[in-house]
């Protein structure tokens, strides 16, 4: 096709990410006592189940898992085609007093991240969020950032950053696109980039 594409993170390098950040959290929250994983749709959800599986793996410890659609509380709502809504799951035993982590895929300006936090303050009262995410590609816009990062790649606002899970995509692979990417990784990546 000839556009700019060159893969950061394959699926082995997925894989031993999301280990990493599985045993990061479980040394920060001292064996993630009282931790509950939310997922924000889309591939925040398989991420958030694949770090439960690990650290489960790891320390034999069952963490609930959750998922958060924050398409209603997008500051760039109005400004989009109206969508579907995605859906939103609190694990038993609910938010109040326990440590969240917000789980994504691609932290970038942190709009996402504070329309997950938006969301949650209608679903509860953690007593701790935090956050991962499986990249940090930079370029802020809120003053958020990630407690558990995969990877930080540098971009360029020209780039784009592609996360592809085998549960959504068929593989595990992150690609960094350039401007001249084709127009199907192009949609995707603008609608991350809008939302994050």
């Amino acid at each position: 096709m000839g556009y700019p594409n060159k893969i950061i993170l394959s699926d082995v390098d997925v894989h031993r990410v999301v280990d990493r950040i599985a045993h990061q959290i479980l040394e920060k929250t001292d064996g993630a006592a009282d931790v509950v994983l939310l997922g924000v749709a889309t591939r925040g959800v398989p991420l958030a189940r694949r770090l439960a599986e690990r650290i489960h793996a790891f320390e034999g410890r069952t963490l609930p898992v959750g998922t958060l659609d924050i398409t209603l509380y997008r500051d760039d709502l109005r400004h989009r085609s109206p969508r579907a809504l995605g859906h939103t799951e609190i694990p038993p035993g609910g938010l109040d007093g326990r440590r969240v982590i917000l789980v994504d895929d691609v932290l970038f300006s942190g709009r996402t991240v504070r329309a997950a936090l938006d969301a949650l303050n209608d679903l509860g009262r953690p007593a701790v969020v935090q956050l991962a995410v499986l990249v940090d590609r930079g370029h802020r816009q809120l003053p958020i950032r990630a407690d558990y990062v995969g990877k930080n790649i540098p971009t360029s606002l020209s780039e784009t950053v592609k996360v592809l899970l085998a549960e959504i995509d068929g593989c595990d692979e992150v690609r960094l696109m350039g401007a001249g990417a084709s127009p199907a990784g192009r949609a995707d990546d603008t609608a991350k980039e809008a939302s994050a």
